[in-house]
């Protein structure tokens, strides 16, 4: 008896031992910051000159911040008449920021390569947060022929009251788009 309780005295101190990974400041002001956009709209245009852009940069860019909590901000992201990408941004169990790309098709459903991104590893600051590729993503685009991307890094930026970027770096590959946050747009 007196083992069990001595087992049950260790096992209730080494549980509050357990800590909760701290969530830093920097991310928590970049969440306020996505948060203060919440139900607006914006169009931005591709800063980069990559070839590989050149449908993008000839495209309408509408990003809509909505679906705003502390802890979740969804980004609907337009390219002309296609609303097949959102961007999620969310805290995760680590205690960072996670990205993840939802794509699906016109009903719905997930299309082609989903819920790919990555984790902070890093705090940041209060207007940019990067996204080292993760595991899932490594996977996922090695299995999709993809492995090309299995290297990203995505950034965000939100500098209140003059832009809001997304970004894409990988070797030989760089893709930003900025959206002007002074002009709101109804559509």
């Amino acid at each position: 008896m007196k083992q069990i309780a001595a087992l049950a005295a260790a096992a209730l101190v080494l549980s509050a031992c357990a800590t909760v990974p701290a969530r830093a400041p920097q991310q928590d002001a970049f969440m306020a910051n996505l948060n203060a956009l919440c139900g607006q709209r914006f169009e931005g245009r591709v800063v980069t000159t990559d070839a590989a852009d050149a449908d993008f940069a000839r495209s309408r860019l509408i990003m809509h911040v909505r679906d705003c909590s502390a802890d979740e901000v969804r980004i609907p992201f337009h390219v002309g008449d296609d609303a097949s990408r959102t961007w999620v941004i969310s805290r995760n169990e680590e205690g960072g920021l996670t990205l993840k790309h939802d794509h699906r098709d016109p009903e719905g459903r997930p299309h082609g390569l989903h819920w790919y991104g990555g984790d902070t590893t890093s705090a940041g600051t209060a207007n940019r947060q990067e996204f080292p590729v993760d595991a899932f993503s490594v996977e996922l685009f090695t299995a999709g022929d993809a492995s090309v991307s299995t290297t990203n890094v995505w950034a965000v930026e939100v500098h209140p009251g003059r832009v809001y970027a997304y970004e894409l770096r990988r070797a030989n590959r760089h893709f930003r788009v900025e959206f002007d946050l002074t002009r709101p747009v109804a559509e």
